[in-house]
């Protein structure tokens, strides 16, 4: 971590100077709100281009507003703290950006504030499509967070304890990642990463309403899919239509588009990441880069 610069409270200092007390309610219980940003190195030029940054504020927001935080800044300002800080690090590389609102000082975990923010890059490559990762999944014993106790809409860090549980009770049985069910004995999502699955030809994802993260890669897939000429449908899962399933893979910001290829060690289709995964991994990866003209919209170039 040494010789970063991140964005701290209003300025860009070096990582190791960007200090939180430890009695803060950020540091005591979570409170806080974040968002994961991937930027990503385009045509060897130097140039970097970040992805779907408006919808990432605008979700923001949203954590802000149910987690009952203000938001002290500027969407654009936030968009210009952003690229000056990847500009102070000198990356023209894929990179990951994690900015983060939290609350401040001494306090208790019903603080209003002060809020503050930091913004922080690091270097993270993309998923090699020419070896794609293959995760072993196993559906969690823990159940899914809902609306009506920790709301998955909000992305906050105290949420992700529930990820946390599962994905220690799927590496100690020996499987990659957890596939959660939710109340109603349903599919959701995986620790931190939504879930599709290609069934009869069908790509099919739980729809928003099934205790799911509201998530921006997710609707990008949905988006890429259909300009592919894919069907696709947004429903509730049985938890044995996964075992039945021709393919899974999850997907998310961090995950990017990841294959499952077995679930409680039963093969996905023929055991190895798909063709329809494939196909929407390369598109994706295609767009994030610059490559599709079609949907230049969703990027901001850095340089």
């Amino acid at each position: 971590m040494r010789g970063r610069n991140i964005w701290f409270k209003g300025s860009i200092v070096p990582v190791e100077q960007a200090n939180i007390s430890v009695l803060s309610p950020t540091a005591q219980f979570g409170l806080n709100v974040f968002e994961g940003i991937r930027c990503y190195a385009s045509g060897g030029n130097g140039q970097v281009f970040a992805f779907r940054i408006k919808e990432h504020f605008t979700r923001l927001l949203d954590s802000c507003k149910l987690m009952g935080m203000s938001f002290p800044y500027k969407t654009s300002d936030m968009r210009d703290y952003l690229i000056q800080t990847i500009r102070a690090n000198d990356y023209h590389e894929d990179v990951s950006v994690r900015l983060t609102l939290f609350i401040d000082d001494e306090g208790s975990w019903s603080s209003e504030g002060p809020v503050e923010m930091f913004i922080a890059p690091l270097t993270k490559p993309r998923i090699n499509v020419e070896a794609p990762p293959a995760l072993s999944a196993c559906i969690s014993t823990w159940e899914r967070i809902n609306d009506n106790c920790f709301p998955p809409r909000v992305k906050a860090g105290a949420n992700y304890i529930n990820s946390r549980y599962a994905h220690l009770e799927a590496k100690r049985n020996g499987y990659d990642c957890p596939i959660f069910l939710g109340r109603n004995g349903k599919v959701t999502e995986g620790a931190g990463a939504c879930l599709f699955m290609v069934r009869r030809g069908v790509l099919t994802t739980p729809g928003i309403t099934s205790s799911i993260l509201e998530s921006i890669t997710r609707s990008t897939v949905i988006t890429l899919a259909s300009g592919l000429g894919l069907q696709v449908l947004e429903r509730e899962i049985d938890r044995t239509e996964l075992y039945l399933a021709e393919e899974l893979f999850l997907c998310g910001t961090a995950a990017e588009l990841t294959p499952i290829t077995s679930v409680d060690r039963v093969p996905v289709g023929c055991g190895r990441p798909g063709p329809v995964t494939m196909s929407l991994l390369r598109r994706y990866l295609d767009v994030v880069s610059n490559q599709v003209a079609c949907y230049s919209e969703w990027l901001v170039p850095i340089y």
